[in-house]
């Protein structure tokens, strides 16, 4: 690439997810981040419906009042899952008297919270497609927004965790009474039930006794095929931690302590109090946390994100007991809002220098795995032409 060619950015907000509205606040704080003089930023419009967008009107965020989708300037787009693409395809049902144009994107920087996005289906494209993109890979994103998988994986790499039962949704629809009798076994009130792969505190809840659960439970259900319900831990503190890196190189943030009047962060308390995202959210920076704790909350996070393969950037919440020092994970957040921009600057890096650091560890992974050899020839299709598809493992009749 030419010193004097600006990299082209690619920055994807909205999709087809219930944290919708906050992606969109979440890519226009990305894109307002980057440095004019060194990256060209196109921005990438994914509706409530899931159909793609671009043009010059989606970097005005005031334009989202409205339809739009209607706004002239706004175009149709998809990002082709082809190699030879590598980038956007506008216009894509172009007709007779009408062309489609190619934009090629350097890089691809994700915004999009929750479903079809935060989940690793968004990456999973990127990945065909070949085009760097920041933020964690395919695998680790699943793990992460799935908080059963998570759950799971982290326990087995000795990360604290809360004690938690999950089922599914046809589970619950056969037995109710069975699941609520399961869980009560399992554990006691109160307890916070949870969808298994929405963020941002939506279709969360504590119930303090039967009838709280299983109404809960039921909108829980609507939201999400799998539901999580984990043992509250009382006189808990929660603490947030941001990680930034890959591999070895991984670094921790200064801590937070977010101030809720309620019993946990919700939705409205994250998101509608101010302007600015989670940035407006009322915090403590640094947490009033002794320093061996602190210390050993920012050790955990170092090891929850290199235990899921995580790369780039991710808010890892905890739950904190300051007395005892114990510290529970609560969930990794590999698409945090506002991509934790306030936590950064605590520690003299602003939005600038960060979106400029997670382009150059997208680019670092892609170079990676361009060592990965994926062209592997062998003799086998003219060894089945010869001998015919009935040689083929796993054809076998019977007469």
């Amino acid at each position: 690439m030419s010193a004097n060619r600006k990299t082209v950015v690619g920055v994807i907000f909205g999709g087809r997810s219930v944290e919708h509205d906050v992606s969109i606040v979440t890519g226009h704080q990305v894109m307002k981040a980057f440095d004019p003089e060194r990256y060209e930023v196109v921005p990438i419009y994914i509706d409530r419906q899931g159909k793609w967008f671009t043009g010059e009107p989606l970097n005005d965020l005031k334009n989202f009042k409205n339809e739009i989708v209607s706004i002239k300037g706004v175009q149709s787009v998809i990002l082709s899952p082809s190699v030879q693409h590598h980038g956007l395809i506008i216009n894509p049902t172009a007709g007779r008297f009408e062309k489609a144009e190619m934009k090629r994107l350097d890089v691809i920087f994700p915004t999009v919270h929750g479903s079809h996005g935060e989940d690793g289906t968004l990456q999973g494209l990127f990945e065909l497609a070949d085009i760097a993109y920041t933020g964690c890979g395919v695998m680790a994103s699943a793990i992460a927004n799935d908080k059963i998988m998570s759950k799971i994986v982290l326990s087995q790499q000795g990360v604290p965790i809360v004690d938690g039962v999950s089922f599914s949704r046809a589970e619950w629809l056969e037995s109710s009474d069975k699941v609520i009798s399961h869980i009560i076994h399992e554990l006691h009130y109160p307890v916070f039930v949870k969808p298994a792969t929405l963020g941002s505190s939506i279709g969360v809840a504590r119930a303090n006794d039967e009838t709280l659960l299983r109404a809960h439970i039921e909108v829980a259900i609507s939201l999400d095929r799998r539901v999580l319900i984990e043992q509250a831990v009382e006189n808990a503190t929660e603490i947030n931690c941001a990680v930034l890196g890959a591999d070895d190189a991984i670094q921790a943030s200064v801590l937070e302590q977010p101030v809720s009047a309620a019993p946990f962060l919700t939705f409205e308390e994250k998101y509608t109090r101010g302007s600015e995202g989670m940035k407006s959210a009322e915090r403590i920076i640094p947490a009033p946390l002794d320093d061996d704790l602190t210390a050993k909350i920012k050790g955990i996070a170092i090891q929850a994100f290199r235990a899921i393969e995580g790369r780039g950037t991710a808010r890892i919440d905890f739950l904190v007991k300051p007395e005892s020092g114990e510290v529970f994970l609560n969930e990794i957040n590999t698409m945090p809002g506002s991509i934790a921009f306030y936590l950064w600057q605590e520690q003299g890096m602003p939005p600038r220098e960060l979106v400029h650091k997670l382009v150059e560890i997208a680019r670092d992974a892609q170079a990676e795995k361009r060592k990965n050899n994926y062209d592997y020839q062998t003799n086998l299709i003219n060894l089945v032409d010869a001998r015919g598809l009935k040689g083929v493992k796993g054809s076998k009749r019977s007469s």
